[in-house]
């Protein structure tokens, strides 16, 4: 479910009451630990937060004049998706990830690639992905990222 809106506000002003509040929460909690550097925008229909081209001018490899995607916030039809890079491209921050989940959650852990998946609103770790957000820099990111390229 790709949005049109052209802010993180209007993306969130736009969902259904339901996903209003857990949206916000989720956005509030991420940008209270971005790392500095990442930039809050709308990418692919999401509230992403990337690498913008002051920082690395190159953008993404897919298409040059996107910024560097990191991470992204989403309401899709079924669930809340929390995309992030980091623990799709470093092992050990999934590994890390995985062995806390239980810790913060109710329930079996929903993820995919770089998606992690919540079908009940109210059961969304803050706290957790709050800490996840702070793993990674943007120093760390493009160093990660420039070396998946280039092999």
């Amino acid at each position: 479910m790709q949005s049109k809106a052209k802010t993180p506000v209007q993306y969130i002003a736009e969902l259904p009451e339901d996903r209003k509040e857990v949206m916000q929460k989720l956005r509030e909690t991420v940008k209270k630990n971005l790392p500095k550097g990442f930039e809050e925008t709308m990418q692919y229909g999401m509230i992403s937060y990337v690498v913008p081209h002051s920082i690395y001018p190159d953008g993404y490899h897919c298409k040059p004049t996107d910024a560097l995607p990191f991470m992204s916030i989403a309401s899709q039809k079924n669930h809340i998706g929390f995309y992030h890079s980091g623990i799709y491209t470093d092992p050990e921050l999934l590994a890390w990830f995985v062995a806390e989940y239980p810790k913060h959650a109710k329930g079996k852990l929903d993820m995919g690639k770089s998606c992690i998946r919540f079908k009940n609103t109210k059961n969304v770790p803050f706290e957790l992905l709050g800490e996840l957000t702070t793993k990674v820099s943007v120093e760390q990111w493009i160093a990660k990222y420039e070396s998946v390229l280039k092999k």
